[in-house]
């Protein structure tokens, strides 16, 4: 199902800068910051909007 490949890649997008900041303090090094099983285009573009999507928050004016 497509749109539970996109949720998933949502979820991990969004918690994937949790996982990036406890891999550099040292926590966390048992979790994946990207799911190879569930690789396919829709993981993906939900992964990247997941990622992405903080750093859209910054770009907003004021």
């Amino acid at each position: 199902m497509w749109w539970h490949d996109l949720l998933w890649g949502l979820f991990n997008g969004f918690t994937g800068w949790i996982v990036v900041i406890g891999h550099i303090f040292g926590f966390l090094e048992d979790q994946p910051l990207y799911d190879v099983l569930r690789q396919g285009t829709w993981y993906d573009v939900g992964f990247l909007a997941g990622a992405g999507s903080p750093l859209l928050g910054f770009l907003r004016r004021k």
